[in-house]
């Protein structure tokens, strides 16, 4: 079994990524993201028989054709916390309006359908744009980053998005490891 997802991968963000890492230094209980594995989750697909991966890319494939999504500029910016700012799991950098944010929900929704339709569980929660920053494994450092999250509002950059990849996470001892199996242009 491979555990797939399919993305939007920042590359060469990676430096400002880390930058607003930073930002957080002292809030304990979080564990950070490498920022060069920085990247938007637009379907995560889990567990997957590697015998159905040619299956996913055309699939994939459709889903772009669904969207019409031409190549876009994304620009990424500003922070946020799932759930909620009492109960922090995840913090995120998130994907300025009006640059990219309407794209990237087309794509995933066109993803969603195409997956679901092929067998693969539904997400059980609004999509909403962004990279992850950290998760939050105790709420030791809570009130830093609440404080961090409210008052801050930093500019990541910008991003020309021209394809979406099929993305591999092998699960190690230093975290996750992301390998692109297969890249879908959009058109």
């Amino acid at each position: 079994m491979k555990r797939l997802f399919v993305s939007v991968d920042l590359d060469g963000l990676d430096d400002a990524v880390g930058a607003v890492q930073e930002r957080f230094e002292g809030a304990g209980g979080l564990r950070f993201t490498d920022p060069e594995q920085a990247h938007v989750t637009l379907k995560f697909l889990g567990d997957t028989d590697p015998d159905r991966i040619d299956e996913i890319v055309q699939e994939l494939e459709s889903a772009v054709e669904d969207a019409g999504v031409s190549p876009f500029e994304a620009r990424f910016g500003g922070l946020g916390v799932f759930p909620s700012m009492e109960y922090i799991s995840v913090v995120w950098v998130g994907v300025r309006e009006g640059y990219g944010a309407a794209e990237l929900t087309t794509l995933h929704e066109t993803i969603e359908d195409r997956t679901v339709a092929m067998g693969f569980d539904p997400e059980d929660h609004d999509f909403t744009p962004h990279v992850t920053l950290a998760r939050m494994d105790h709420a030791g450092g809570k009130d830093r980053v609440q404080e961090v999250v409210r008052s801050a509002d930093p500019e990541v950059g910008t991003l020309d998005v021209d394809e979406i990849r099929l993305t591999e996470s092998v699960l190690g001892s230093d975290g996750p490891a992301y390998r692109t199996i297969e890249s879908v242009s959009l058109r």
